[in-house]
């Protein structure tokens, strides 16, 4: 019997059989959409949490070994910068302060705010100006304020607009965006480190972060260990990346949970999936068994199962990651600080997970059709 014979014949039973190949596309299709909106959520997480370190661009960070995530930075002392420009190989660098503080606005509420101050010199890390202009940010009381989501707590501010931090008077000079929103849900100012040292208070050390470019990426090795013999550490944007990624996913609640929902899900998935192709095998053993005896081979039988599983699963994966593509554009009009992505690892992770839904279906089918006999059928 020639296999696309044997695929079609799989590919009528499969779809004249309604109910079940609607129970078989809805279970796989929860799964995906679940699995899928998991995975985005947490890697539109990720993406937020990388948010300092993606919007300042630094190519090398030096930081003490105790810092996780950008936001909760350890004050480096000030003669470590003077160590890191006197060290063979950076080309340059520039110390970077990220703090929090309180606003007061002109109606009288309080604002939490997140204060980057940039090196009064270079300016390194500053933002893409929508409005004003950067050299600005050396006026008087001079504060730049990125137009995100979360510009409407400080009530729009426009160029001109007053407001107090920490008693100190404090005008917005420009406008700006940045290449990624924050995750902790606060406004965000820029303004020079100076300034920010000045108004905002703290530790005897003041320096968050220093930034390094080195001379050539071949320099990198030898930044590092000089940083190390200092008792404090250098690493590249992607490696301060992956050590937020890894504090997120292995210190912290976020990951279990996440990671959790989609064990559930997969194993929901795979559970209904794999009882109703089950069901649907019990309920045409006549036919298989018909097959069997007008010479259908036990392989060919195989590759009809095979078939009828995979076109489930890629059809139900389809429909579920529509789904979930739908749901994310329409949840990102409503609510501008969603943060679900779709990447290209979650929609590979979803859909290897639904490979190996589809072949626990498969394997049950097959087990149950290579046991019977045409005798057995006709028999009954």
């Amino acid at each position: 019997m020639q296999s696309t014979g044997i695929m079609r014949i799989g590919f009528r039973l499969l779809v004249n059989d309604k109910a079940k190949f609607s129970a078989l596309l809805v279970g796989i299709v929860f799964a995906v959409f679940l699995m899928t909106q998991m995975t985005a959520m947490f890697a539109g997480i990720l993406n937020r949490a990388y948010s300092t370190v993606t919007n300042v661009g630094a190519q090398m960070w030096v930081i003490d070994p105790a810092v996780n995530t950008p936001n909760a930075a350890f004050p480096l002392p000030n003669f470590l910068l003077d160590a890191v420009l006197s060290m063979d190989g950076v080309k340059y660098a520039a110390p970077l302060y990220i703090g929090g503080a309180q606003v007061k606005l002109a109606s009288g509420v309080y604002q939490s705010v997140s204060v980057v101050g940039l090196d009064d010199a270079s300016l390194f890390g500053r933002p893409h100006m929508e409005q004003g202009d950067i050299l600005d940010i050396y006026a008087d009381n001079a504060f730049v304020v990125v137009d995100d989501p979360e510009i409407a707590k400080l009530e729009h501010p426009t160029i001109g607009t007053t407001f107090e931090i920490n008693d100190f008077r404090g005008v917005v000079v420009g406008l700006a965006n940045v290449s990624a929103n924050g995750l902790n849900g606060v406004p965000t100012l820029y303004t020079t480190y100076s300034r920010a040292v000045e108004y905002i208070p703290g530790t005897r050390f003041t320096i968050s972060y220093i930034l390094v470019q080195p001379k050539s990426p071949a320099a990198i090795p030898g930044i590092k260990r000089e940083v190390a013999k200092l008792g404090y550490i250098a690493l590249t944007k992607d490696e301060f990346n992956q050590r937020i990624a890894n504090f997120y996913t292995y210190q912290t609640g976020i990951g279990t949970n996440i990671l959790l929902m989609t064990v559930i899900s997969f194993i929901v998935g795979a559970s209904v999936s794999g009882q109703t192709f089950y069901t649907f095998v019990l309920e045409n053993l006549e036919k298989f068994g018909a097959l069997k005896a007008i010479g259908a081979k036990g392989s060919e039988l195989v590759k009809m199962i095979l078939f009828m599983s995979a076109f489930t699963a890629l059809t139900g994966y389809g429909i579920g990651v529509g789904l979930v593509t739908v749901v994310i554009a329409l949840a990102k009009r409503t609510l501008p600080n969603y943060a679900a992505v779709t990447t290209f690892w979650n929609l590979a992770f979803s859909f290897t997970m639904v490979v190996l839904i589809a072949a626990i279906s498969s394997y049950i089918g097959i087990r149950k059709v290579l046991r019977i006999e045409p005798f057995d059928i006709f028999r009954g």
